[in-house]
């Protein structure tokens, strides 16, 4: 199973996106946050389907 992908908000008002407990980007906007969060979701699929 793959690791939670989650977007958590800074003290400096940006996002940061999260797989598990380790950061992959930060400094992002609510919306950039949440399309790179997509992004990654649908790559994940995109494996798991491969996969199958």
């Amino acid at each position: 199973m793959s690791e939670m992908i989650r977007v958590r908000p800074t003290q400096d008002g940006t996002y940061t996106v999260y797989r598990g407990m380790t950061a992959l980007i930060s400094g992002l906007t609510r919306l950039q946050a949440e399309r790179y969060e997509a992004s990654i979701a649908r790559q994940q699929q995109g494996l798991v389907s491969a996969g199958a």
